[in-house]
């Protein structure tokens, strides 16, 4: 695995879009398979930092909360929801965004599923829908179809695109046992 590391030193934009300039730390996260050195708020999540620090646009801002799952991403395999997750709790950890799926210039094959079977209708939710379906199949390989709506049931869509998006997760399924 090659690192490559990156300094930022500007601050972070709170939820209305003004700049946070509370007491900053500088803090090490590995992003992707890349080292950024962030000098962060304390205040401040790391969706905040992967959007505004790091340019990173797979997570969105959803609901602030951790209720929606707009803003998953990925810490060592398991989702996790950033817009209430400081950056300190992931010192160590790997982070891996929408972004960071590829693999070797290659969708991964959830994304390739999301795209086959037209699994989104807006897109909003479309991050946390695929980073909770690689979560899953991290865990559970070949999922019952009562898992899979377990595991997504906390993911919110408001378009309506659930079938496509069930198929969706089916069909990620059926790719990555292609791979095995």
């Amino acid at each position: 695995m090659k690192y490559t590391l990156h300094f930022i030193s500007f601050g972070s934009a709170d939820a209305t879009g003004q700049l946070n300039m509370g007491v900053r730390r500088h803090i090490p996260l590995t992003v992707n398979d890349a080292v950024y050195v962030v000098a962060a708020s304390s205040s401040a999540s790391l969706l905040q930092i992967l959007r505004n620090d790091i340019g990173l646009n797979g997570p969105k801002y959803g609901c602030g909360l951790g209720q929606c799952g707009a803003c998953l991403v990925l810490i060592d395999g398991k989702a996790a929801r950033s817009c209430v997750l400081p950056p300190a709790a992931v010192v160590g950890k790997r982070v891996t965004t929408l972004e960071g799926l590829a693999i070797g210039g290659k969708l991964h094959p959830v994304q390739q599923a999301f795209i086959e079977k037209q699994g989104a209708q807006c897109g909003y939710c479309l991050n946390g829908m695929v980073i909770r379906t690689v979560a899953l199949l991290n865990a559970i390989p070949t999922p019952s179809e009562h898992e899979i709506r377990e595991a997504l049931r906390y993911n919110m869509c408001r378009c309506g695109a659930h079938e496509e998006i069930l198929a969706s997760v089916r069909h990620a399924v059926m790719l990555t046992e292609r791979l095995e």
